[in-house]
Formats: structure tokens, C-alpha cells, sequence
């Protein structure tokens, strides 16, 4: 793949802050605007675009110490250039922001290679699946009745989209009362037909957790994500029963021994393609839970998770998540439409297939 691949010779990076239409809040974090970090690798006449979605420190991480680990090197070569990051951040720490800037550049590097191909990512990555699931994200804790049961209805109703997912947890599990109404109201609106979520974020303690699993079970919910802390790995196995709900958690992981430590404990795992050390890491991640019969789900960031998606055999859905599609519609031309509950990345445009809109990001700065 090497062979005429032309050399990386330059990479840049810069964030923007893009408010929230309203401030929103899950069971333990309360936000009024989201950070992406958008990169650019430059290889000849060939460009890539990546992103992740964390703190601005990324941007200058990724030129200072990142980039200078890769240039020179042939675009083509990913693996190589992941490997050479990895070994150029030894003293910093994999997780968290590193781990975050470290998967920017990766997927960048993918779509760069993949251009230079002529194909696209999910062709370059192998692709397994015509198209791949879908869930509606975003029913944050903040919204009023009317308001989460406006979001349900575009969601099932008019999109036709048979899965969705809502937060419970409020105030770190301090309503729990609030939290089984509104899934309730959940219910009530998306109908018996709709497959049910619901995410704590981690607000719960094992006790109340296990108590809300009978309830749950009776409103017909299947998921339960991150009812405790993810770094309760005890608390997670215990929660995992017959009848479910299935037990999900792996939002968090931003290296190949988290996810190790998680799989055992959980009944589907998630994985972040913006956290986990780009296409990358998700490769090796999807791997060690197919040896454990686990499938992947994706967590959030839907227009790149759609390429790792439809190239993992052994995955469940893709989290279409309420604020990140919002997000890359502003800042992107190109971006996949969930309509339907599936969506399916092109099998012929270049990349990822996906425009950067320079002229409209300049109005969000970090």
C-alpha cells in the first residue's frame, strides 16, 4: 500500500466551541456547548480530516508533539504513523486528552490513505455490513415532559427510527422517582413496537441500581448504560442478569486494557472511535470482544463511527447522538442521514466522504 503513497508533510489542528441550542445536563454532568477538534493532515495533493470531540489542550498537543512523530512518513502507512504517536506520547499518559488528540489524527490519517486510494474508509478498514443500526440519542434530564416527548416523537414518529435512548440518573441519582416517570413517558409516546434506552451516566450506587431493574424490565427497557460508574467493574458484573436489561458501559475507554477490564463485566461494549485511539485502536477493541461473544456498540460521533461500524462484524449500533449530529451538520458537508433507523456510508465516495466547512467553522472559535 506504501509503494507511490505520498509522504505526510504537514498537520494542523484547531478547536471551536459551538454553543447548545438550550443548556442540557445528564445524571452527572450539566453542559452549554460542545468542543470539537478538527485536524488536517496534509500529503501532497492529498488531504484528510479528522476530529474528536474534548478540550481545546488537544489542538496544540497535536501539532507540538503528535504531528512531528508522523511527517515524513508514508500516508498510506496508518498503522505505522498510530505506532510512532504512541511511542512519542510515552511520558504523557495514554488516557483522557492524549488518548483523545491520538484519535484525531488517526482518523485523519485513515481518511488521507483512503483518498490516496481513491476509496473509502470503510472499504480501506474492510467492509462487512451493507448498512448498520441506528439508535436516537439526546433525552437529556434537563428537558421538560413536552420537551422529551416532542424529541421521542421525531425520533420514532417522523424519522422512523425504532430504537432510542434517553438519561435517566438525575442529579446523580438522587430522583429516581423522576427518573422511572419519565420512562414511563417514554414508553407512552414511542409505543410497544420501539426498542427502549436508558443511560445513568454513572449516577447511580449498585443498591439503587439493582432495584431499578425490575422496573425497568416492566417498561420494557434493554438497555441499561453505565448504571454505575464504569471504573465499578463489580458493579457492573453484578447488575448483568437473566432478562436484562443488557448492561452496557465503555463510552470511557481510551485504551486497549479498559476495554479488557470492561468486556467480562458488560453485556455489550461501547466503544468511542474519537476516544479509543481512532480506527485504529477500534479495530483491536472490536476484536477482543468478538473473542469474548460481545458485540460493539458506537458511542456518539455518528458520521465517523458509521465507517468502523459497517467494517466490524460483531456490532450492534451506532449512538446518534442528539448534539454531535447537530454539530457535524453545521460543520459538514456530506453528512449521513438516520432516517429510517440505518444508515449505510457510501460504498464509492472517497474518504470519509465528508467536506469540512471552513468558511462556517471561523464563527465558532474555542
Amino acid at each position: 500500500m506504501t509503494r507511490g503513497s505520498p509522504a505526510v508533510d504537514r498537520i494542523t489542528a484547531r478547536a471551536h466551541r459551538v454553543p447548545t441550542e438550550t443548556p442540557e445536563a445528564d445524571g452527572t454532568l450539566e453542559w452549554d456547548s460542545t468542543t470539537i477538534v478538527v485536524v488536517h493532515v496534509h500529503a501532497g495533493p492529498v488531504r484528510g480530516l479528522g476530529w474528536t470531540y474534548a478540550d481545546a489542550a488537544c489542538a496544540s498537543l497535536i501539532e507540538k508533539t503528535l504531528a512531528p512523530a508522523v511527517l515524513g512518513a508514508p500516508v498510506g502507512d496508518v498503522p505505522a504513523c498510530w505506532a510512532a504517536m504512541q511511542r512519542a506520547i510515552r511520558n504523557l499518559g495514554r488516557p483522557g486528552l492524549v488518548s483523545c488528540a491520538l484519535s484525531a489524527v488517526d482518523i485523519a490519517l485513515w481518511d488521507a490513505a483512503a483518498r490516496s486510494l481513491d476509496v473509502p474508509v470503510s472499504r480501506l478498514l474492510g467492509r462487512v455490513h451493507e448498512d448498520v443500526a441506528v439508535y436516537g440519542s439526546g433525552g437529556f434530564t434537563s428537558l421538560s415532559d413536552d420537551e422529551l416527548a416532542t424529541r421521542l416523537e421525531g425520533w420514532v414518529h417522523r424519522r422512523r427510527i425504532p430504537r432510542v435512548k434517553i438519561k435517566i440518573g438525575e442529579a446523580w441519582g438522587t430522583r429516581v422517582e423522576r427518573d422511572l416517570k419519565r420512562v414511563e413517558l417514554a414508553r407512552s409516546v414511542v409505543g410497544d413496537d420501539a426498542a427502549l434506552y436508558v443511560d445513568a451516566n454513572g449516577a447511580y450506587s449498585p443498591g439503587q441500581a439493582r432495584r431499578l431493574l425490575q422496573p425497568l424490565r416492566d417498561a420494557g427497557v434493554v438497555w441499561f448504560e453505565e448504571p454505575v460508574s464504569s471504573d465499578d467493574l463489580d458493579g457492573l458484573a453484578s447488575l448483568r442478569c437473566p432478562g436484562g436489561p443488557d448492561i452496557a458501559a465503555g463510552e470511557y475507554g481510551y485504551d486497549l486494557p479498559a476495554f479488557a477490564r470492561l468486556i467480562p463485566v458488560v453485556d455489550c461494549l461501547q466503544v468511542d472511535v474519537t476516544r479509543c485511539g481512532g480506527f485504529t485502536e477500534w479495530r483491536r477493541a472490536a476484536a477482543l470482544a468478538a473473542a469474548a461473544n460481545r458485540a460493539v456498540s458506537a458511542h456518539c460521533a455518528p458520521n465517523l463511527s458509521a465507517h468502523a461500524a459497517v467494517a466490524t462484524p460483531n456490532f450492534r449500533h451506532i449512538e446518534w447522538f442528539a448534539d454531535h449530529e447537530r454539530l457535524e451538520n453545521l460543520l459538514f458537508d456530506g453528512c449521513l442521514d438516520p432516517a429510517g433507523g440505518r444508515v449505510n456510508p457510501s460504498p464509492s465516495v472517497p474518504g470519509l466522504g465528508l467536506t469540512f466547512r471552513a468558511d462556517v467553522a471561523a464563527g465558532y472559535p474555542a
